[in-house]
């Protein structure tokens, strides 16, 4: 219990380190939430202050999930290997940086330090999948890219990535040879994780369904 309090707590102060606010702020005296989809995430960035600081909110939206999956990792693996030799933990160490992961993403999607108005997530399930599956991350990356090369919409791409996150997930721990109940646990929070992200993105859906949706590229539009 002490592991998955003191993972969950990390994890969500991390996540609560909007870059995409902290970026705008510090170097435009603005909030990048008061333009375009309101959001504080890369693309919102990216098209309102330009490539560079869409860079600078990427970096620092997926180190702060890989240092908080890592973190969590640790921690289950520090705590629950103390308990003594004869211990045998039900959940191996890497259920840590899963359960980091959630709450990493909750953070950023409502951030404590940021009036609980952040973004959708998806560069912190990327910084997950790449702590803890980088041929995972790789494969969702490679179908993200001939996505938005194709349709230039980057909220389709992170719905259909959010969808294939667990299930290349489970993949990937089956064929590692994970343990039973370390697998049902790691596909769970994959699952939240993906259907987390989807919800955030209801309003993209919408608009994808109404033809409206932003496409890469295009002049900016607020509210959109």
């Amino acid at each position: 219990m002490e592991a998955c309090l003191l993972t969950a707590l990390q994890a969500y102060l991390l996540g609560s380190l909007l870059f995409g606010v902290l970026v705008s702020k510090l170097f435009y005296h603005d909030d990048v939430r008061l333009h375009g989809s309101g959001n504080a995430g890369m693309t919102n960035v990216l098209r309102t202050y330009g490539k560079l600081p869409a860079v600078i909110t990427t970096i620092g939206d997926v180190g702060k999930s890989v240092v908080a999956v890592k973190l969590g990792q640790f921690i289950f693996d520090s705590l629950l290997s103390g308990t003594g030799a004869d211990f045998q933990p039900l959940l191996q160490p890497i259920c840590g940086a899963y359960l980091a992961a959630i709450f990493c993403m909750l953070g950023h999607s409502k951030p404590v330090f940021f009036g609980l108005r952040g973004g959708k997530g998806v560069l912190v399930g990327a910084g997950a999948a790449l702590a803890t599956e980088p041929i995972a991350c790789l494969v969702l990356l490679v179908i993200f890219l001939v996505e938005v090369a194709i349709t230039h919409i980057v909220s389709l791409g992170s719905i259909i990535i959010a969808a294939l996150y667990p299930v290349l997930t489970l993949c990937y721990w089956l064929w590692k040879g994970t343990d039973a109940a370390s697998l049902v646990f790691i596909t769970v929070c994959c699952v939240l994780m993906g259907a987390y992200v989807i919800w955030l993105h209801r309003s993209n859906i919408q608009r994808l369904k109404n033809g409206t949706e932003y496409r890469f590229g295009e002049k900016k539009k607020e509210n959109q």
